[in-house]
């Protein structure tokens, strides 16, 4: 086998084995699997952060990553290493820390990184590495410390006082747009209102103006009786005015972060986070007859720049499929704190067009990038024209119109699609001073409305108007806000619960200065000031700490606490008086006299009996698996299954085993909710060392130990291709080590 001579580290093992394929020999491609390091939980108030010493932050290699930690170490020994991180914030802080925790040298030029993953741009890539962006990297560290203080802390004091599960920077200010909006719609009072219209065969009309006063939303008629008595004296309807006018319909920009979670909502129905999933697996990689290529761009973006070579590929494509007039302009939206040097989510390649790409995707995958690639394509075409057809009729003091529209040239939208907006409205031929008796004339009840709940899709809009939160974490914000039970989805729609409100109505209380949206959004500001150089890391968290402390002080002295409530029952242990608290699991019944009395009550309940399966213990294989009922903790109530050997053998599944066997490591494998088999041992998401040793026939896949399931060698372990069936070359232990 050829000496190794380069090492490219990526995030995603997925990543890793689509820009394997492209490097070819004498590269090893590995995965760090995401962040390898956070802030420790020890030091005071386990923030992980010496703030006596200009904040000094204590980076731990996480539990969970200390086994891949020491495999990268020992396999990047003596080998030039290229670390090609994400290119944005984190992905710059992962870098820094897979450099320091490897001991190279930041002054080396190692970093390299790609907005999409395709051969050309992989190779591009390793032609230009330049140093780690230290600058991005302390704007990351100051974002990442300052949640640290506000979240610990806050999170802290809320479990304490009222039994909230978190706070955060981002996450409080969504939820007091959520809490102000629903009390706002709670509050309203609704006025009533009237309007009137006059119904003919072919066309209806509207009472626009009444006694030389336009009626709108800003001057609604609030008595029905000026209608009633208009209603007798209207006669005839006499056109008064014809006005044509041509209307372009300009495309929209290709997707940012942003504005492809809001689409994918309103058309698809897909949430933030599922959206946000389905891109990650169209960017890294998807396996297209013999070659796995990235799809899409990098998915984490406020840009709406397109690269020129896109743009000229695109243009040639647009001539092609639809004709010179179908040629528009580059659009690229402006926005604040724009990271310009992204690019817009795009289809990597013109050619890739969904229909084609359809057999490789899953039904969720096809749907998403046909989102994609429409947008894309229809923000390069013309403008869609429209001739919009305006008519005005007087009658007795009063202005009636009725408008429509045809379609003169389709545009952009012959690419993204006609909504029912775009459909034509055809008006009848009107000549000026023709008169027409209404069949009906009637008068419409009506009332205002409270604004609209946020939806995923409009609240991820506001976060991006408002300029909180960045496109990372749009999706991220919203799942946590449900799963901390601060808000519900009723109808699509956001609704806080009890807990949210009291939540926000505490942090308004005590830290309106910080948990606002001018301060949040002003934060992101300056991290972006500190990732160009023009502020320091040290300065900003300072004047956060400042400003932060007094406040927690007060809160944590005054907020009053609503837990522990006393109840009537008495201590059976000391004789104190039980009362209920609150944790993270949710409430529960203890002695008040807690540390010195431990006493918790538990509910008389008749033990749920253990189900067997009739499936032998693969660990002691003595006992076997049964089904069982968590009792305490945070998945009380919730099934399980355990050995019932226990306590002598302490297996647990949380999902129902089988009768089969994992074909890689010979594990029992479980079935998931979906009916479909999966490892135990999840070997299948293990970063073993076999896996990073090239076949030596196909040079695209890595060798992998598996276990015989069957015929004569069943038991015995080998090493298959991980490029099966594509590749079936297979290899003894022996044969394996002397490759390695």
């Amino acid at each position: 086998m050829e000496a190794l001579q380069n090492i490219i580290i990526v995030e995603s093992p997925s990543k890793s084995k689509t820009i394997s394929s492209y490097v070819g020999k004498g590269y090893l491609v590995l995965s760090s699997k995401g962040h390898i390091c956070d802030l420790a939980t020890s030091g005071k108030d386990g923030l992980g952060i010496d703030i006596e010493h200009d904040f000094k932050p204590n980076y731990k290699v996480m539990k969970d990553k200390e086994e891949l930690v020491d495999y990268l170490k020992k396999t990047c020994k003596g080998h030039q290493v290229y670390l090609a991180t994400d290119p944005d914030r984190e992905g710059e802080a992962i870098a820094y820390h897979l450099a320091r925790t490897l001991e190279l040298s930041l002054d080396d030029l190692n970093r390299i990184e790609f907005h999409e993953i395709t051969k050309p741009a992989v190779r591009k890539a390793l032609e230009n590495p330049h140093k780690i962006d230290m600058q991005m990297v302390n704007s990351q560290e100051c974002r990442r410390m300052i949640d640290r203080i506000l979240g610990f802390k806050l999170s802290k004091l809320l479990q304490k006082k009222i039994g909230s599960k978190s706070a955060g920077r981002v996450q409080s200010v969504v939820l007091k747009l959520i809490v102000d909006l629903e009390k706002e719609i709670l509050a309203f009072i609704p006025t009533p209102y009237y309007e009137m219209e006059a119904n003919f065969n072919t066309f209806k009309l509207k009472l626009v103006e009444l006694n030389g006063i336009p009626v709108d939303s800003k001057n609604r008629i609030l008595d029905r009786k000026i209608l009633e008595s208009l209603q007798p004296k209207l006669m005839s309807f006499f056109v008064s005015n014809i006005a044509n006018k041509l209307v372009n319909r300009n495309s929209y920009p290709a997707f940012t972060t942003s504005t492809l979670q809001q689409d994918a909502s309103n058309k698809l129905g897909f949430s933030p986070s599922r959206t946000m999933r389905i891109a990650q697996g169209l960017y890294e990689g998807k396996t297209i007859k013999d070659e796995t290529v990235g799809l899409i761009t990098y998915m984490r973006t406020d840009s709406t720049r397109l690269s020129d070579l896109f743009v000229d590929d695109a243009h040639q494509y647009i001539r092609s499929t639809y004709g010179d007039k179908y040629l528009g302009e580059v659009k690229i939206k402006a926005a604040k704190n724009m990271q310009d040097a992204h690019e817009a989510i795009r289809p990597t390649a013109v050619e890739r067009t969904p229909d084609a790409m359809k057999p490789y995707l899953t039904d969720d995958e096809y749907q998403l990038y046909r989102l994609i690639y429409n947008r894309t394509i229809a923000s390069l075409m013309a403008p869609a024209r429209f001739n919009s057809l305006k008519v005005e009729f007087t009658n007795t003091n009063s202005l009636w119109a009725v408008t429509g529209q045809t379609m003169e040239f389709d545009g952009y939208l012959k690419a993204y699609g006609k909504t029912e907006e775009d459909e034509n409205t055809i008006l009848p031929n009107f000549s000026l001073g023709e008169g027409y008796n209404a069949n009906e004339i009637v008068i419409l009840d009506k009332k205002t409305l409270p604004k609209a709940r946020y939806t995923e899709a409009s609240i991820i809009k506001e976060m991006e108007t408002l300029g909180i939160g960045r496109p990372s974490t749009y999706a991220q914000t919203i799942l946590t806000l449900k799963e901390r039970n601060y808000i519900t989805v009723e109808k699509k729609c956001l609704v806080p619960t009890e807990q949210g409100t009291l939540t926000s109505e505490k942090l308004d209380q005590f830290f309106m200065d910080l948990i606002n949206v001018s301060y949040t959004a002003e934060m992101e500001t300056n991290l972006d000031e500190i990732a160009r150089g023009t502020k320091k890391e040290l300065e900003q968290l300072k004047e956060f700490y400042q400003a932060f402390i007094p406040l927690f002080d007060v809160a944590m002295e005054k907020m009053e606490a609503i837990y522990p409530i006393p109840t009537e029952q008495i201590c059976p242990e000391c004789g104190g008086m039980l009362v209920i608290r609150k944790s993270k699991f949710g409430e529960f019944i203890s002695c008040s006299n807690y540390p010195s009395c431990k006493y918790v009550y538990k509910e008389e309940s008749q033990e749920n009996e253990p189900v067997d399966t009739g499936i032998v213990c693969p660990e002691c294989g003595k006992g076997h698996i049964v089904e069982r009922i968590a009792k305490t903790g945070k998945n009380k109530g919730a099934i399980f299954y355990a050995c019932n050997n226990y306590p002598a053998c302490k297996v647990t599944y949380s999902d129902p085993p089988t009768n089969h066997f994992c074909p890689n490591c010979g594990s029992i494998m479980l079935e998931d909710k979906d009916g479909k088999l999966y490892c135990s041992k999840q070997c299948d998401k293990k970063l073993l060392q076999e896996e990073t040793i090239l076949c030596p026939v196909c040079k695209k896949g890595h060798m992998v130990k598996r276990v015989a399931s069957k015929g004569k060698n069943k038991g015995n372990i080998f090493y298959g291709c991980s490029n099966f069936p594509r590749c079936k070359n297979i290899m003894t232990e022996e044969d394996v080590q002397k490759l390695s």
